[in-house]
């Protein structure tokens, strides 16, 4: 790897670092969150993903992205859900339909924003699960369709 990426790579790691330190007055469950957004943020950069938002919050909304990035040339809404191992169900279980619309809704908000209407886009899921041991991220691809039947 070219060496200025490296050098980068390990600024914005330690401003990451920063930023979570600085939410330290944050509920456990909150600071959870942010940390496994943090986890899902770096494994999709890792897996190529060029990173162009975070917590995006359309306009007089209360709906948020949790991540933006683009695959390629498609542009890609996630959501990411993050658990504790305790936790009975799987944190992708958690976006329902409900949530599917809303993050729906901020996307073509978004789009409209960034005049980015003619580029394909896809819904992915990001589940994080922490431990003491780390993070295990999973990540799955389009998740959900803008549409349904």
């Amino acid at each position: 790897m070219n060496p200025a990426i490296r050098i980068w790579q390990s600024v914005l790691r330690r401003m990451s670092q920063a930023v979570l330190e600085r939410e330290q007055d944050l509920t456990p469950a909150a600071r959870l969150g942010r940390q496994g957004e943090e986890a899902a943020y770096w494994h999709l950069r890792g897996n190529g993903f060029v990173m162009v938002g975070r917590n995006y919050r359309a306009r007089g909304s209360h709906k948020e992205i949790d991540l933006i990035g683009w695959e390629g040339e498609t542009l890609v809404f996630v959501e990411v859900k993050t658990r504790s191992p305790e936790t009975p169900v799987a944190p992708e279980a958690a976006v329902d339909r409900a949530k599917e619309r809303l993050l729906i809704a901020a996307a073509l908000e978004y789009r409209r924003q960034t005049r980015r209407l003619s580029a394909p886009i896809r819904f992915d899921i990001v589940s994080v699960l922490a431990s003491p041991s780390g993070m295990k991220v999973e990540h799955f691809r389009d998740a959900f369709r803008e549409t349904r039947p």
